[in-house]
This record gives structure tokens, sequence and C-alpha cells, in this order.
């Protein structure tokens, strides 16, 4: 049996790196506009620049597999 490689593109892998980022993104949108006076907004545009930052990793983490 032969070891994966690091390489080797995973979608449960991607999918779990896109879902995470996306989080953090909408955890600290959410504080931000908690501190500026509203939470919904906060993580709303937290939300958006998660999908790009959470694309993003997953391309960098794995553009040597295609």
């Amino acid at each position: 049996m032969q070891a994966a490689s690091p390489s080797q593109f995973d979608a449960a892998g991607a999918g779990g790196i896109l879902l995470g980022v996306m989080l953090a993104c909408i955890a600290v949108g959410a504080l931000v506009g908690w501190a500026a006076g509203s939470v919904g907004i906060g993580a709303i545009v937290g939300a958006i620049v998660g999908i790009g930052m959470g694309s993003w990793s997953v391309y960098r983490r794995y553009k040597d597999a295609f």
C-alpha cells in the first residue's frame, strides 16, 4: 500500500479548510461588528470576506494537486 502524496487532492480536507476559515472570518467580523454596534452586519461582512479567504486558502493548499 502506498502512502498518499501531500499534493494529492482531498475533498474532505478542502471542505474542512474552507469551513474553518469561513467560520473564523465570521467570528472576527462579528467581534468587529459588536465593537462598532452591529453584530449582524459584522457577521455578514465576515462571511463575504470568509468566502474569498477560504477559497484562497484551499487554492494555496492544493494548487500542486492539479
